[in-house]
């Protein structure tokens, strides 16, 4: 009797995938797995572009829940799902939305210009008058208006950080990300003692500090274009460890060694990891857990966000 061999969970993902016209979004911190699965792998901003424009009626979203949530609001008429509805974001759960809102209220005669880090919820965006990622923080703060006091939230060390490519003075919400606060000047330093001819590229969510160190600060999108582009032959990369496996797989002829915290070489952020092969194959079934949200909240999130696209273009 020739027995059949039952499907690969890579198989029946991809058939559920065709038979959902659905598209699988990844984020450079997700698993090796996803990342092979997936349509498009990228930042935060390449995956929003990614979402305004995909034609597939199902985004199926590997990330954490604020990216998901992103897609939702550029694409209302959409089915969007992600593997765990769990994954959150410290930064996030750093300035919830009536916090922010009261805050707002308090300071109203400072007429603040908000801008959103899109590392937060749906609410916050709300309240935004423009969103930005690590990839354009910079152009969009240099677009800002002039004439009003802009508040940044809510990574305090990527609005510190864009403050000194910039020079203009900003407002910082206290919030940070708590995997790349985990990089010191001491553990960075002795990586680069280990590795004294390789180069260090940093993540800006990372502190003054270890930027101070870096040879190159930028968005994980430019991670792979300077690392490419560098006569350099090693990297040590100081940000979530899913960035290595991107980086290995388009730029193969070079090394890149992952950056240390404070206490481990395990940069992994445990949101981002909650993800897995099984989550995505049962959310791509059952269509579940979806990403739903107010209409109203919807409307005014998306605001921020189309003008943020707009003017990176």
């Amino acid at each position: 009797m020739v027995q059949i061999a039952a499907p690969s969970i890579t198989e029946e993902i991809l058939r559920l995938k065709k038979q959902r016209n659905a598209i699988i979004l990844a984020h450079n911190y997700q698993s090796r797995e996803i990342q092979e699965l997936a349509d498009f792998v990228g930042d935060s901003l390449g995956l929003a572009y990614k979402a305004k424009e995909t034609k597939a009626d199902v985004i199926c979203f590997c990330g954490v829940h604020f990216m998901a949530e992103t897609a939702k609001i550029v694409n209302p008429e959409k089915i969007v799902v992600l593997p765990d509805a769990n994954a959150g974001c410290s930064l996030e759960q750093s300035c919830p939305a009536p916090q922010l809102e009261k805050f707002l209220e308090v300071h109203k005669e400072k007429n603040y210009y908000v801008i959103a880090y899109i590392n937060c919820s749906a609410g916050v965006k709300a309240l935004s008058d423009c969103i930005c990622t690590s990839g354009n923080a910079v152009k969009i703060v240099e677009a800002a208006p002039k004439d009003r006091p802009i508040l940044f939230v809510p990574d305090q060390n990527l609005g510190a950080w864009v403050m000194e490519q910039t020079g203009r003075k900003m407002d910082l919400w206290q919030g940070a990300c708590y995997v790349h606060v985990e990089f010191t000047r001491d553990s960075i330093n002795q990586i680069k003692a280990e590795y004294p001819d390789a180069k260090v590229v940093a993540h800006p969510e990372c502190t003054y500090a270890v930027r101070l160190l870096a040879d190159e600060v930028c968005s994980t999108e430019k991670m792979v274009h300077y690392c490419r582009e560098s006569e350099a032959e090693s990297f040590i990369i100081v940000t979530e460890s899913g960035m290595l496996h991107r980086l290995e797989r388009e730029v193969p002829n070079k090394r890149f060694i992952p950056g240390p915290t404070g206490h481990c070489r395990c940069a992994d952020c445990r949101y981002m990891k909650m993800n897995n092969l099984e989550k995505l194959h049962d959310c791509l079934l059952n269509l579940r857990p979806q990403v739903e949200m107010a209409e109203e909240v919807r409307k005014r999130a998306e605001k921020p966000i189309l003008r943020m696209l707009e003017l990176s273009r």
